[in-house]
């Protein structure tokens, strides 16, 4: 729960003789400093610093609405008292079961040439980073319409990126972008304008001074749009941008922000450490997000099959899925996925049997939407049931009644305010109606899995289906795996949908299948569905299917390891019964010998499986005592049992 403590009276507020003077807000350990200011034109800044050294130089605030000019001529009116947050809370979907948030709150307000609209900064600030939020507050009763967000994260000039370019919106498959599954960009200098022309998607991770600056934005509520970098950025200062005009579920639907007051803006969160760990670690996407308002389902995360990404849409038959139904029940994962076109390919009554006959062998079935209205031109079916909200009760209520445990909804249209909305609709139906919801070709989680616990992962990434469109996709792989522990995943739940040691029809696969089965760890996702067939699995030594008949159904904790983005990543991920799994990918086109010391995660030991021989075997052998070295195969991987 939440709770204000008492206030801290070593700061006090601003009165109107201190109002010139620039306001301090500093993290509870002191190591994070933001300074707020107000240029000579009245243009407010905000800056950050940790650790004594600039992260974020003066950067711009304020708000552009479309009756009034909240981005300069303003005066910095007064700052309230420093104010302590806590908020402990549970998650059964995140990177993270217990979650501990503590900050430092502070409420700056500016006074300008409009006396009708009071705009005030919330800054919280923790050991982990910053967030801030704007409040619009006045008398007016009509809608209010933002025309820009004035908000700049000013990076040092010598700052280096690991930035997605932003996709421009009706392109790719059947007019589905954005859907954030671009390979990142690593390493660029700061400024760099995107290469799409659309600008750069949050997360967007940094390298400064040394040290580690991510991006994001959290807290969507209904009054807002879904935002990202802009094109442009001279001199590293990245703007915040609105989503491109088609991004919108109907013509007359709403596009850019619009909302009464008072009216409070998502939160722009900046993720700072000294290291990676505090960006693999942070839960600040959920910390700022509103508590549950939708029921938790019991027994929710866990694993998945699925058939589509290697065996296609002509396999969404009765027969294939009830022998998906039985791998799953022979690993001991909770659910099938049954993919794209199961009302033509099967029918409404066969896959109530499908459900029926899933639920004796204690497996939940999991079935496919389009999310279309008129956004996409995807053909795959069922489509168009879902966006009215008559028809999507009706449907969700029959698919319940079924049997069906979750939903897979797919094809969205962007990130336009009125998309916000109905991302959050499907999540409140579904939960009324007990179901579980996966979104794919989406926007990323900024912390709704904390709002709508029924919400178990979310895909944004260029996941494992891509490797079998396109062999530079697929040589690409150990590469793009290696950065996005460092950048999507660290903001919330992922569907990659990883791990497959089986061949890839018509492409060559370059990472190794121990490569492949440490993705089963350093990948989280509420529900984590892997690419790998019944005969794949069966291929495998006996140690690696009992390794991943073992994993527990969620993580919780995490802790970073060792890595570079792009370059390798370990990591470690504890079960609920407080065992920690360790694993790591090699991303590179060379050997990497890797020194770890399990003894800072109370380890003594364990069972390693590593590359064997060939990019296709595997070797294990016991871990005794807590120091192991190891050298990688180029795209290798390996994982350590407890």
């Amino acid at each position: 729960m939440r709770s204000i403590p008492l206030l801290c009276l070593l700061v006090l507020p601003l009165t109107a003789a201190q109002a010139a003077k620039p306001v301090l807000v500093s993290s509870p350990d002191g190591a994070v400093q933001v300074t707020v200011d107000v240029t000579p034109q009245g243009q407010p800044t905000y800056a950050v610093r940790y650790a004594g050294t600039e992260l974020l130089r003066p950067s711009r605030l304020g708000l552009q609405l479309a009756g009034a000019d909240l981005t300069q001529g303003l005066k910095l009116k007064k700052a309230d008292k420093v104010e302590a947050v806590t908020d402990d809370y549970e998650l059964t979907t995140d990177k993270r079961a217990n979650c501990h948030y503590r900050a430092n709150r502070r409420v700056v307000h500016f006074a300008g040439n409009t006396k009708a609209l009071k705009l005030s900064v919330v800054f919280q600030v923790s050991n982990d980073g910053v967030a801030f939020q704007y409040v619009l507050e006045g008398k007016e009763p009509e809608v209010q319409r933002l025309a820009a967000e004035a908000t700049t994260f000013h990076l040092p000039a010598t700052a280096k990126g690991w930035l997605h370019p932003h996709a421009k919106a009706q392109t790719g498959f059947a007019n589905t972008q954005p859907s954030y599954e671009e390979n990142y960009q690593r390493g660029i200098a700061a400024g760099t304008p995107s290469t799409i022309g659309q600008g750069w998607s949050f997360p967007a991770l940094f390298a400064t001074g040394g040290h580690w600056v991510l991006l994001t934005e959290a807290g969507m509520g209904r009054s807002y749009a879904g935002t990202h970098l802009a094109h442009e950025s001279p001199d590293a200062e990245y703007r915040v941008a609105f989503p491109q005009a088609p991004e919108k579920t109907t013509p007359d639907a709403a596009l850019l922000p619009e909302g009464r007051l008072p009216w409070r803006t998502p939160w722009r969160v900046i993720v700072v450490g000294n290291s990676l760990a505090p960006i693999v670690e942070s839960t600040l996407t959920t910390d700022l997000s509103v508590p549950a308002t939708t029921p938790v389902l019991p027994e929710a995360p866990g694993k998945a099959s699925w058939s589509w990404v290697l065996l296609g849409d002509q396999n969404t038959t009765y027969d294939v899925q009830r022998r998906f139904i039985d791998y799953s029940a022979t690993m001991g994962w909770r659910y099938c996925l049954v993919d794209a076109l199961w009302d033509q390919q099967i029918g409404y009554d066969k896959t109530q049997e499908l459900a029926q006959y899933a639920r004796s062998k204690n497996v939940g079935l999991l079935v496919w939407y389009n999310s279309n209205g008129r956004w996409n031109e995807a053909p795959q079916t069922p489509t168009n049931v879902l966006f009215e909200a008559e028809s999507r009760r009706k449907e969700f209520a029959r698919i319940r009644q079924m049997g069906i445990a979750g939903i897979k909804v797919d094809f969205f249209g962007g990130d336009g305010q009125s998309f916000m909305n109905y991302y959050q609709d499907l999540l409140v139906d579904a939960a009324q109606a007990g179901l579980l919801v996966n979104f794919h070709g989406t926007t990323i989680p900024r912390g709704w899995n904390r709002t709508y616990p029924n919400l178990m992962t979310m895909e944004a990434v260029k996941g494992f289906e891509f490797l079998t469109f396109d062999q530079r996709n697929t040589d690409q792989e150990a590469t793009h795996c290696a950065t996005l522990p460092f950048t999507r995943n660290a903001v919330g739940p992922m569907d990659f949908t990883p791990m497959a040691f089986s061949e890839i029809r018509g492409k060559e696969r370059r990472t190794s299948n121990a490569f492949e089965l440490a993705l089963s760890v350093l990948f989280q996702s509420g529900i984590q569905h892997y690419a790998e067939v019944p005969e794949g699995m069966a291929a495998q030594p006996a140690y690696v299917q009992a390794f991943v008949k073992q994993l527990p159904p969620r993580w919780a904790d995490v802790k970073f390891v060792a890595g570079f983005p792009g370059e390798y990543a370990v990591l470690a991920r504890q079960a609920p019964d407080g065992r920690w799994y360790v694993a790591g990918i090699n991303g590179t086109d060379a050997p990497k010998t890797i020194q770890l010391d399990l003894g800072t995660l109370g380890l003594s030991g364990g069972t390693l499986i590593t590359d064997g021989a060939s990019h296709r075997s595997f070797s294990t052998r016991a871990i005794d005592g807590p120091a192991l070295s190891l050298t990688l195969p180029a795209r290798g991987g390996f994982v350590v049992q407890p």
